[in-house]
């Protein structure tokens, strides 16, 4: 554990308590903090060097990028100097621009998930997107059940939903793209669709009521989210006592590209974090294998998982 008085002398640097600042409201990569802050990558990697063997700050690797949060083990008492650190400088000018311009850069990484799912909406399942299989789909399918009350959630245009929609008693379609949405309420109208409503919104902040439905479902939508965790948490809070939770997703994969060509903030997620997530979300009987393989590079795998709300 860091001594208090070293921890004093690390945050005692102005840059350095900046940054500590910053990662005190959210994870951002050594880019980000270059836009936010205006200063040269050395400048800033090297103080987040002391502040990680400081053991205040933590990274993570995203393919070629690197990330860095606080510490998850910061002590009690160690969190406490931190936070006050953080709270004496929240006035200077400097650190009120630094918010500011974390605000954009936040702004900046849901727009471009938008901007993506915008510009293929209507035509999203013509497209090729990584661990869209029939395969995967089919297995995907042996864990749904008739006639209660879903949830899909990151839904794109809801083709899946509406399949669920003509057995299910009510299907909630959750997607945060305006486009989406909009095309979706327009094929389930033609469809003849009745039960199953879009809603415009997040996967981190579902805008349907707690103990709300008996499962939830996301279908190659966690890699989108910023926080993972904050989505398994939310499907937690919106399943009835009893209901479960379907997560079929990208295996952990180094295919840098899928940042830009799908809109992708996540490359995947390794087996041992995502049950991880449902763990921590409070889901029992964890089930999580994976369900297919692409023959073609970069070789998707894709995984399914699933969890129950203890009653």
């Amino acid at each position: 554990m860091l001594d208090p008085w070293d921890a004093l002398k690390l945050l005692s640097d102005p840059t350095r308590l900046r940054l500590v600042s910053l990662l005190s409201h959210e994870e951002l990569s050594v880019a980000e903090l270059q836009e936010i802050l205006g200063m040269g990558q050395s400048r800033i990697s090297s103080h987040l060097s002391l502040l990680r063997q400081g053991e205040i700050v933590m990274d993570r690797k995203e393919g070629k990028r690197h990330f860095y949060n606080l510490h998850a083990k910061l002590d009690k008492k160690l969190r406490h100097l931190v936070d006050s650190a953080c709270a004496s400088i929240q006035d200077k000018p400097e650190v009120i621009e630094d918010i500011g311009n974390l605000n954009r850069a936040l702004d900046k990484r849901r727009k471009a998930s938008e901007h993506y799912f915008n510009t293929v909406a209507g035509r999203l399942g013509k497209n090729y997107c990584p661990g869209r299989s029939w395969e995967a789909i089919g297995h995907f399918l042996l864990h749904l059940t008739p006639h209660i009350r879903i949830a899909d959630l990151g839904a794109g245009e809801g083709v899946l939903g509406q399949l669920l929609a003509k057995h299910a008693e009510k299907v909630y379609c959750i997607d945060n793209s305006p486009k989406m949405v909009e095309f979706g309420k327009e094929l389930a109208a033609k469809n003849g669709i009745e039960n199953l409503e879009y809603h415009l919104g997040d996967v981190e902040n579902i805008p349907l009521a707690k103990n709300s439905v008996h499962l939830a479902y996301l279908s190659q939508a966690l890699h989108h989210a910023i926080h993972p965790q904050k989505a398994i948490h939310e499907a937690f809070r919106i399943l009835k006592p009893g209901g479960k939770l379907v997560v079929l997703d990208l295996k952990e994969h180094s295919f840098e590209k899928a940042h830009e060509l799908y809109a992708d903030n996540w490359l995947g997620f390794k087996e041992n974090d995502l049950y991880r997530f449902l763990q921590e979300a409070g889901f029992v009987k964890i089930e999580l294998s994976v369900v297919a393989r692409e023959e073609n590079e970069p070789h998707f795998e894709t995984l399914l998982a699933s969890g129950i709300k203890e009653k």
